[in-house]
């Protein structure tokens, strides 16, 4: 008669795996939410996070959180253009953010096409923000539109104050 036997080692595994099986759900519920634009996210990791640190909570002293202002900027066209201008021409001086202040200087990234700045400013929208979902997207076509300016980093600065002021932020 051949019977079959769970080895010792075999009965270990079985309650391990059903242990590690029974922890999965809090495990998961640990990790963050995959990224709506993981190639914004991509984008933004080569280019952003040395100054804005890796979840966009940006560093005293050098540069802005972007987990607020973005998510109020997206509501109106205004603040639409405020964020295609900003990734294009960067910007520069003094700026609070939340009661603390900033005099920085951020380098354009005129240099990357539209479509990677709309899903790198979406992924900081969306994923970073957490602006609404009833928000819309920014589209490629909007940074065209910003691109076919001319503006240097201090006519952002100034256009981000009169927004900032309307906004109430």
């Amino acid at each position: 008669m051949n019977r079959w036997r769970w080895p010792a080692v075999g009965l270990f595994s079985a309650a391990a795996a059903v242990g590690a099986v029974g922890a999965l759900p809090r495990v998961l519920a640990d990790e963050p939410a995959p990224s709506a634009y993981a190639a914004g996210a991509a984008v933004f990791q080569t280019n952003c996070v040395v100054c804005h640190g890796a979840k966009g909570q940006g560093q005293p002293g050098l540069a802005p959180p972007l987990t607020v202002y973005p998510s109020h900027y997206i509501t109106s066209p205004e603040g639409r253009r405020q964020l295609a201008m900003t990734v294009l021409y960067g910007m520069y001086g003094d700026i609070s953010v939340e009661g603390q202040h900033y005099n920085f200087r951020m380098p354009n990234f005129a240099r990357l096409d539209d479509g990677a700045l709309a899903t790198v400013l979406n992924y900081v929208v969306f994923d970073m923000a957490h602006a609404t979902p009833e928000a819309k997207p920014i589209q490629p076509e909007e940074i065209a539109a910003e691109r076919a300016q001319s503006l240097g980093g201090d006519a952002v600065r100034v256009h981000r104050a009169a927004l900032v002021t309307a906004l109430g932020l």
